[in-house]
């Protein structure tokens, strides 16, 4: 296989010989073009990814913090529920269920959103439809993970308490 460089002097040699005064510069290849031309859709691309991990990681630790404020400010009450004889399941219900009500209607107002935004950004996806379904289950998938684990960590603090430390400590 011959190299570019070899084609460009071929080809230099041909173009002289029809006509010597015709210039043949910034030869590229059909690849080396497309690249230069998706470059800003990449840069973008990239930035908005960037932005989205930041936004996840944000809400991540704000759901986090929030959860281990509550299981904070509910020491006494937890320690008591457990020392009366409840569960595990029972004391990390108390913190999931809040952060699944906030997930169910976060996602449900960010899937319509997404999806009546979704023409907006039609000119910024290659290959893939403003309202693809794949894509926003994925997206909603990984959200209500990201939540789930947040809560859970927390929570977890909660139903490992020994009541008899938490009674003491109010």
């Amino acid at each position: 296989m011959t190299s570019l460089a070899t084609i460009v002097t071929r080809w230099r040699h041909d173009v002289r010989a029809l006509d010597p005064n015709l210039p043949l510069y910034s030869v590229q290849t059909v690849d080396e073009v497309l690249a230069r031309a998706r470059y800003p859709h990449r840069i973008i691309g990239t930035l908005l990814g960037l932005l989205a991990l930041t936004a996840l990681v944000l809400s991540a630790v704000g759901l986090y913090a929030l959860t281990a404020h509550s299981v904070a400010e509910r020491t006494l009450e937890i320690g008591l529920r457990v020392a009366l004889g409840a569960r595990t399941s029972q004391v990390a219900w108390l913190f999931i269920r809040r952060t699944l009500v906030r997930l169910a209607v976060g996602l449900t107002m960010g899937t319509a959103g997404a999806l009546a935004t979704g023409r907006l950004l039609q000119s910024f996806l290659v290959q893939t439809d403003a309202r693809d379904p794949l894509t926003i289950v994925s997206v909603v998938a990984l959200l209500a993970a990201v939540s789930l684990i947040a809560t859970v960590l927390p929570a977890r603090e909660a139903w490992r308490l020994d009541p008899i430390v938490a009674l003491r400590r109010e």
